[in-house]
């Protein structure tokens, strides 16, 4: 058992196969994805908050593999390990443990830790299999004996909908997309955008920049591979030179732009600051993009849609809150999202999450998009929240 984890194994084995046991008898295959996977494959796809916890190495063949820092991903390998068309509808379960550096040895934050989740991939009906996958996990916990949490949604289909109906120009839809997972820096962004889209650029970096050769890449990588040099930079993190330049690049086109309308500005963060009751919210955001002139008619119906087969699986509104900021921390995500929470500081109130992510099978190999949901219980967490008397 990990230090600082206050649950003994025997208690924590009897909870998870409690809750395999549930998944398998809903129709989900138990599999047990590899502890060791491909590193890149990580490192591509998990997004900011957890590519720089994963722990990496190089074996002596010279592959770098990491430990997985997640299950989700491993269980889409062996989906088209078995289905390399993509084709074909499967329902996983798993248990087991995955590893994540957790800085300034908080023993409440274990490096290695349990998690039993479920995979939902190929599911043609997309509010269904949304409402089964939360619903199931929401089943989950309650079995082990938590009662008292919340369940919060978001979605970021209908995120990037609203974002995608302004009139603004693509790069800051891309810009703001990639860091919609980080509030703080989402805001921090938008504030410099509507003011100067320079400012967005560090004042370190912005002579660097400023000097690229936006027409040649090859040209602009070896003016990044000399300013390291000349600095004492060395290339030694997550990032190759390549990307590095592709980053510096697109705040070099970024600096080219006009800033954000202050009317735009002011219709995102209306829109981010929307949170309450799931129905009442929806309500607002339309309210919000019917006086702005845009039309989020569909997706808001696919949003209803899916209350309505949330309520049909039994979930407890009274218990819910959507929020139109919340994405959750790993940037795979594409629609709806959901974490289950209890009252306790930071991650460690984070009992279990999950969500949709139909663009990761196709980054994987697959053909085309896969449509997935997924979700994970950090079963320590849970374990500790029912015996400290959080249930």
């Amino acid at each position: 058992m990990p230090a600082g984890t206050a649950v003994s194994y025997e208690a924590l084995q009897a909870q998870a196969n409690a809750i395999t046991e549930l998944f398998q008898g809903r129709g989900y295959e138990l599999v047990a994805p590899a502890f060791l996977q491909p590193a890149g494959l990580f490192l591509d796809r998990m997004g900011e908050s957890i590519r720089g916890r994963t722990y990496v190495f190089t074996d002596l063949d010279g592959e770098e593999l990491c430990l997985r820092p997640d299950v989700t991903l491993p269980a889409c390998r062996v989906y088209l390990a078995r289905n390399p068309k993509g084709d074909k509808e499967a329902r996983f379960c798993y248990n087991g443990p995955v590893f994540r550096y957790q800085p300034g040895g908080d023993a409440a934050l274990p490096r290695e830790f349990r998690q039993a989740g479920i995979e939902y991939i190929g599911g043609a009906d997309r509010e269904r299999s949304e409402a089964e996958v939360t619903g199931l996990a929401v089943e989950a916990v309650r079995a082990a004996g938590l009662r008292d949490f919340k369940l919060r949604l978001g979605d970021l289909g209908l995120f990037e909908a609203f974002i995608e109906a302004l009139d603004i120009p693509g790069r800051w839809r891309l810009r703001l997309h990639n860091v919609f997972w980080r509030p703080p820096v989402f805001h921090d962004l938008l504030k410099k955008l509507a003011v100067s889209p320079a400012n967005s650029i560090s004042t370190a970096g912005a002579e660097l920049i400023a000097g690229l050769d936006l027409d040649n890449v090859d040209s602009a990588q070896a003016q990044v591979c000399a300013h390291l040099e000349r600095e004492g930079i060395p290339l030694d993190g997550a990032r190759t030179l390549s990307e590095i330049t592709a980053r510096l690049l697109d705040h070099a086109a970024d600096a080219m732009q006009p800033p954000l309308a202050g009317e735009s500005v002011r219709l995102i963060e209306s829109y981010l600051s929307v949170s309450g009751p799931p129905a009442a919210s929806l309500e607002r955001i339309a309210e919000l993009t019917r006086a702005a002139g845009l039309d989020l008619s569909a997706p808001l119906a696919n949003a209803h849609t899916r209350l309505d087969r949330l309520c049909e699986v039994e979930v407890d509104m009274a218990n819910v809150t959507f929020s139109a900021e919340f994405g959750r921390d790993l940037e795979y995500y594409t629609g709806h999202v959901f974490q289950i929470e209890i009252q306790a500081p930071g991650r460690t109130g984070q009992i279990a999450g999950g969500g949709r992510y139909d663009d990761l099978l196709k980054s994987l190999g697959a053909p085309g998009e896969v449509p997935a949901v997924g979700s994970a219980i950090h079963t320590e967490r849970l374990l500790n929240a029912v015996q400290g008397g959080a249930s």
